[in-house]
């Protein structure tokens, strides 16, 4: 190991190869559910060291193939499933892009923007506004997490609805192999149909088939206006008929439609209690809406008016508050994502990630809610999440006063079972925008087709064939 350790030191310096000291920020997941023991850190400055390093490890592997080595990518580490940090052996090196983080190119008359794996998402958002222009993937860790690590997942956020996961937002890549190759597939084209698509292939395969260096980004003309509505819905099927009014009256101007659970909101309020979330007592759940308009802020209201006042007189809604300005509506956004840090500070809980059909999520909601409380008394339920795209966090919290690490662990696999099984049965997806990871893994084998985990072995054989890259993560071979 230490000829190897040696070599890496020699391709990206010495002061980029980290393997004494504390290595919590690379070792530890987001979540604080797993910290591992990683043989080095090492941060690469350019494609071509990440490159050099991949074939090393390679080459090491080749010769020593029982010593288990193998390379764990990780941009923000911001997993909320366990897929970027190192297992607990000692014999994985995390390969950090965070240093990797210049934008290559900005094409306005394109509408495409080429960067680097390593920029953190919020940089880039600030970069595009820059030429008046937008790129629309939001989400809670925008400040932290990288373009890299969004590809990787194939993350979703706040305005999949209108602009679609991250694998949409992307035009090319480019891409280190587990053989230390790499595909220069940096094209900004919108048709280039010569083939499989290798890109989407990449992307959301969580650093199992290569390393993603660089990737080309579309981007989208400002909007003349963005208007936030916060609206308070009697149930969850009028949240469902809401989003289908929306719909009919904004059309493609409909950017944003977050759900949000009571006890969900009552966490902010308890844990920042400066951020106030409108008629949260009022109503079983409320709806965040975002309306972006490229005539003007006149005509967007106008609209935005008359599809509230259709809503309460059909019922559909209890009341509503409409931001008057930008600082209200980024207060509005701000309740809604602060719900996972406020969960977070509650104690630790079973994520689920899960996408249902629109139609589906009523009736799921009631009769999962149903069968949890039946099972686990005073059950808390964080439910919230992306109504428009049919992408639900039903999170559950531990009964109020139950040690919360207790009760992970004498109910996790109970409560993960439950919901995935319910989830299966309204014909959903265990994973909608947050990955497989490690955490779940073995649940795929459950819930996925054989035929399809066959040929998602065969593609990670054919690629990896050694096994290098990120084993143990999406898909066991």
């Amino acid at each position: 190991m230490l000829t190897l350790l040696n070599e890496l030191r020699h391709i990206v310096g010495n002061a980029h190869v980290f393997t004494d000291g504390d290595l919590t920020p690379w070792e530890q997941d987001w979540r604080k559910r797993s910290h591992g023991k990683a043989l080095a850190v090492v941060r690469p400055a350019c494609t071509d060291e990440v490159a050099r390093l991949v074939k090393a490890c390679g080459v090491y592997q080749s010769l020593n193939p029982t010593k288990g080595l193998s390379i764990v990518p990780q941009g923000g580490n911001t997993s909320l499933v366990v897929g970027a940090t190192p297992d607990d052996s000692g014999r994985q090196i995390v390969l950090s892009l965070q240093r990797m983080n210049s934008v290559r190119r900005l094409d306005a008359d394109n509408l495409t923007m080429t960067v680097e794996a390593g920029c953190i998402l919020q940089n880039l958002q600030q970069r595009a506004e820059e030429s008046n222009l937008l790129f629309p993937l939001s989400l809670a860790a925008e400040g932290t997490c990288t373009i890299g690590g969004n590809l990787g997942t194939n993350a979703g956020g706040t305005q999949v609805l209108r602009y679609g996961n991250t694998r949409d937002l992307c035009l090319g890549l480019e891409v280190v192999t587990a053989q230390g190759e790499v595909w220069h597939g940096l094209s900004g084209l919108r048709k280039d149909n010569t083939g499989y698509d290798l890109r989407d292939l990449f992307i959301g395969s969580e650093g199992t088939l290569g390393i993603i260096t660089a990737a080309t980004l579309k981007l989208y003309p400002l909007p003349a206006a963005q208007l936030t509505a916060w609206v308070a819905v009697p149930s969850m099927e009028d949240a469902v008929k809401l989003l289908g009014l929306t719909q009919r009256h904004l059309g493609a101007g409909l950017t944003g439609f977050e759900v949000m659970g009571q006890f969900a909101l009552s966490l902010v309020a308890k844990h920042f209690p400066q951020l106030r979330a409108p008629m949260r007592l009022d109503s079983p759940f409320c709806v965040l809406l975002e309306n972006s308009d490229h005539e003007s802020e006149t005509h967007a209201r106008s609209r935005f008016e008359r599809l509230l006042e259709s809503a309460l007189d059909q019922g559909f809604i209890i009341d509503a508050v409409v931001a008057e300005n930008l600082s209200q509506a980024r207060q509005l956004w701000q309740v809604r994502e602060s719900i996972p840090l406020a969960q977070a500070l509650e104690g630790l809980n079973v994520k689920h990630d899960i996408s249902l059909p629109v139609s589906s999520i009523a009736d799921f909601v009631r009769t999962t809610d149903a069968l949890l409380q039946q099972a686990i008394a005073g059950v808390r339920l964080v439910n919230f999440g992306h109504l428009g795209d049919g992408n639900l966090h039903y999170n559950v919290q531990a009964p109020e006063g139950v040690d919360a690490a207790v009760f992970l662990r004498e109910h996790e696999e109970e409560v993960n079972t439950l919901v995935f099984d319910s989830v299966h049965a309204f014909g959903g997806s265990i994973s909608a925008e947050h990955g497989v990871g490690s955490l779940k893994v073995d649940h795929l084998t459950h819930y996925k087709s054989p035929v399809a985990l066959n040929m998602m072995r065969a593609i990670k054989r054919s690629l990896d064939p050694h096994n290098l890259m990120n084993p143990g993560r999406v898909i066991r071979v």
